[in-house]
C-alpha cells in the first residue's frame, strides 16, 4: 500500500512537469505568431531574413523629376533626373498614388508630359509608389509673350529672366520636339524649379495660311484675329496659331472680312478672288509729334507732318525717327474722314549702340549685281519652297541676306507636310548655313 502510494505521488509529479512544458511551449509559440505578424503585416510566407517584406507603398529611392513620357497601354512612366540628367523608366499599378503638390489626390489623366513631380519607388522592382506634383516647383501657363536668347540661353517672361538648358524638355501633342520646332506664334506653358526652367509644353501651336484669288489684294493688307498684320505679298505663306479667326483683307477702300479655322501643323487656303475691289477712300490724318523735329515716314515716305496728311482708307506703317531719340514703328488704320494723332519719340540711351546697316552694291550696265554684305544659306530639304518670315523666296538650296535676329523659315512641298523653324541669325561677319531635314508625306 505504501508502495503504491508512493508511485502515485512520482507520476503526478511527472505529469505535472509535462503540463508546464507544454505551456511553455504554446505561449512561446503565441509570441512568435504575434511578432511575425508585426514584421510582416502582408502575411507572406517565408524565413526570417533580417528584411521587412515589401507591399503596396513600399519604396527604397526618391528623387524630383520631369515626366518624359507616359505609357498608358505598358503601364509605364519615363522620367528625367534633373542632377545627372539621364532617363529612366518605373511600372505602376493599381496602388500608386497620385497627388498634386498640396496632398490632394489625382488622377494619371491629370498627369502630364512636363511636369515636374516628386516620386518614391522600389528601386530593385522598378516599381512606383507615389508620385506627386513637386512643392518646389513653379508654372507659369499659357504664355503668348515671351522672347529666347539662344546666345545667353535664357528665356524673358514678364520682367522676369529663366536660364533655359540644353536638357531643358519640350514638348508638343506629347512628343518630344526641338527649341528650333517652336515658332513666336505658339502660346507655351513653362515648368521650372528656381530661375531654371525644365520643361516646355506648346498649349497652343501653329499652323499656315495661304491666299488664293489675290491678284487684286497684293500690296493690300491682311489681318488674322487681333495680333497679326502684314502687307500682302505675291505667294505669301503665314504662320499662324491654332484656333478660329476673323481674317479682314483690305486694299483700296475694298476688301472684306472671311472666316478661317488653323489648325496645328496644317496649312489651309483661303480663297479671297470673290470679294469685292471698290473705289478707293481717303482720310485726312494730322500728326503731333514729339520732338517737333522728329521725322515721319508713312509707307517708306517721308511727309510734311506741319499740314494734315491725306491716307487712302486701310492700313499704313509709320516710322518715326529723330537725333537722339529712339525710333518708333506701328502701324495706324485709317478708317474716317479726319483723325489726329499723337507721336512721342523717348530719348535713347547713353549706352545703345547704333544698328549697323549692312550695305549693298548694285553695279550699272549690264554688269552683274555684287553685294558685299553676308548671307544665310538654306541647303536641305532640296526642292522645297522656302519662306522667310512669310515671303516666298524661292526654291531650297537658296541663300539671303543675313539680317541679324529671330527670323522663321518655313518650307513647303506638295504632298508634303509643311514644316517650320525658328532660327537665331548671329551678328558676326560670315555666313552661315542650315540644312533641315526632308519634310514627311501627307
Amino acid at each position: 500500500m505504501a508502495i503504491y502510494m508512493k508511485y502515485g505521488k512520482e507520476k503526478k509529479k511527472r505529469f505535472a512537469v509535462v503540463l508546464g512544458l507544454l505551456c511553455m511551449f504554446l505561449a512561446a509559440g503565441c509570441s512568435f505568431k504575434k511578432n511575425q505578424k508585426e514584421t510582416n503585416p502582408d502575411n507572406t510566407q517565408g524565413t526570417d531574413t533580417g528584411f521587412i517584406l515589401t507591399g503596396p507603398g513600399s519604396f527604397d529611392s526618391a528623387d524630383t523629376a520631369v515626366v518624359v513620357r507616359i505609357d498608358k497601354e505598358e503601364e509605364k512612366i519615363t522620367f528625367l533626373n534633373l542632377v545627372i540628367n539621364r532617363n529612366y523608366t518605373l511600372q505602376y499599378d493599381g496602388t500608386t498614388v497620385f497627388s498634386d503638390k498640396y496632398g490632394q489626390s489625382m488622377s494619371l489623366e491629370q498627369i502630364r508630359e512636363g511636369d515636374i513631380v516628386d516620386v518614391t519607388f522600389l528601386k530593385s522592382k522598378k516599381r512606383l509608389a507615389t508620385l506627386a506634383i513637386s512643392g518646389d516647383s513653379w508654372t507659369t501657363a499659357d504664355i503668348s509673350r515671351y522672347q529666347f536668347d539662344v546666345v545667353s540661353h535664357d528665356v524673358t517672361i514678364g520682367n522676369e529672366i529663366y536660364k533655359v538648358t540644353e536638357n531643358t524638355k519640350i514638348f508638343s501633342n506629347g512628343e518630344e520636339i526641338e527649341m528650333m520646332d517652336l515658332n513666336s506664334a505658339d502660346i507655351l506653358t513653362f515648368n521650372g524649379i528656381g530661375n531654371t526652367v525644365h520643361s516646355i509644353v506648346v498649349e497652343k501651336g501653329h499652323g499656315y495660311l495661304r491666299l488664293s484669288g489675290d491678284e487684286n489684294f497684293i500690296g493690300g493688307w491682311i489681318e488674322v484675329g487681333q495680333n497679326i498684320i502684314y502687307q500682302i505679298t505675291e505667294d505669301m505663306l503665314l504662320t499662324v496659331p491654332e484656333g478660329s479667326y476673323q481674317v479682314l483683307i483690305s486694299t483700296k477702300g475694298g476688301g472684306g472680312t472671311k472666316s478661317v479655322i488653323i489648325n496645328r501643323n496644317t496649312e489651309v487656303t483661303l480663297d479671297i478672288g470673290d470679294l469685292e475691289v471698290e473705289a478707293p477712300q481717303y482720310g485726312q490724318v494730322l500728326f503731333a509729334m514729339s520732338p517737333s523735329s522728329a521725322s515721319l515716314y508713312v509707307d517708306g515716305n517721308l511727309v510734311d507732318t506741319s499740314l494734315p496728311v491725306t491716307l487712302e482708307y486701310g492700313i499704313h506703317q509709320l516710322m518715326a525717327r529723330a537725333d537722339g531719340y529712339s525710333t518708333v514703328t506701328s502701324y495706324l488704320k485709317v478708317a474716317q474722314e479726319s483723325a489726329g494723332i499723337d507721336i512721342t519719340l523717348d530719348l535713347e540711351d547713353d549706352d545703345e549702340e547704333e544698328e549697323e546697316n549692312n550695305e549693298e552694291t548694285v553695279s550699272s550696265g549690264n554688269a552683274a549685281t555684287t553685294t558685299s554684305y553676308y548671307q544665310v544659306y538654306i541647303n536641305a530639304p532640296e526642292g522645297a519652297e522656302v519662306y522667310l518670315d512669310g515671303n516666298y523666296i524661292g526654291i531650297c538650296p537658296i541663300s539671303f541676306k543675313k539680317v541679324e535676329g529671330p527670323h522663321v523659315i518655313t518650307l513647303r512641298r506638295t504632298g508634303y507636310e509643311t514644316r517650320s523653324y525658328t532660327i537665331q541669325v548671329d551678328g558676326e561677319d560670315k555666313d552661315i548655313s542650315y540644312s533641315f531635314a526632308e519634310l514627311s508625306a501627307n
